[in-house]
């Protein structure tokens, strides 16, 4: 990587175009190049330097890592149109307790009490393969609303998943990471204008406070004349 130019890494779901188009518009002359990463490599990928950032799928292993918590995403479960699930405006985790329900090796949903129904013999690597599985009637899958969107297929369908848990997305990037790229990129993720992230490039470190003049340090009257 040079300084020309500002790698981004991205998980499957997350939609950057917003930021592409704002980054194009603060920094014309720097490339913002894009990639896709999956969500076990993606802290990695930064520590490495590999990109300059990413957006990844919390949680994920901060050591050497600033992160910020950009949103969080429902959870939802993918299932055939004809499934009986598709009643429901609404599903509960103790509604799929008897329900096949697929486990991905991409999967990053943290399950206190462990994930719902019961597991498949078979563990897909990819969300991918597993939206075929439920695609082909065998079991139905649990995934943040964006990768359900991502996947769509006119033969299935989604409802909220209403107490599971949310999958949160975050902004990470190398701790020692200062430059002015990285703190413009930090400014479009977190909204702010590109008059704010300029003021906070260019404000010197604040004064420190003075302390207040202490008593003894008070002015002594003047002495009288003999």
């Amino acid at each position: 990587m040079t300084a020309t130019s500002f790698h981004l890494g991205y998980v499957p779901g997350v939609t950057p175009g917003k930021w592409t188009r704002m980054w194009a518009e603060r920094r014309p002359g720097v490339p913002l190049e894009l990639h896709t990463v999956s969500p076990a490599e993606a802290a990695d990928l930064v520590r490495a330097g590999t990109v300059d950032a990413a957006v990844a799928r919390l949680p994920i292993d901060r050591t050497g890592l600033h992160a910020i918590p950009l949103y969080t995403e429902t959870t939802v479960v993918v299932v055939p149109k004809e499934h009986v699930v598709t009643a429901a405006d609404e599903v509960t985790v103790a509604d799929l307790t008897d329900e096949i329900v697929l486990r991905t090796g991409d999967d990053t949903l943290d399950w206190p009490d462990g994930p719902p129904g019961r597991a498949a013999e078979y563990t897909p690597p990819t969300t991918a393969e597993a939206v075929e599985i439920v695609a082909a009637g065998v079991g139905l899958l649990v995934v943040p609303q964006s990768l359900a969107r991502l996947h769509h297929r006119r033969d299935l369908t989604y409802r909220p998943l209403v107490d599971a848990p949310g999958s949160g997305v975050a902004l990470t990037w190398p701790d020692a990471e200062n430059s002015d790229l990285m703190e413009e990129f930090i400014g479009i993720v977190r909204g702010r204008s590109a008059h704010s992230t300029r003021t906070r490039r260019s404000e010197p470190p604040a004064a420190p406070a003075r302390r207040p003049a202490s008593t003894a340090a008070k002015r002594r009257p003047a002495r009288r004349r003999r």
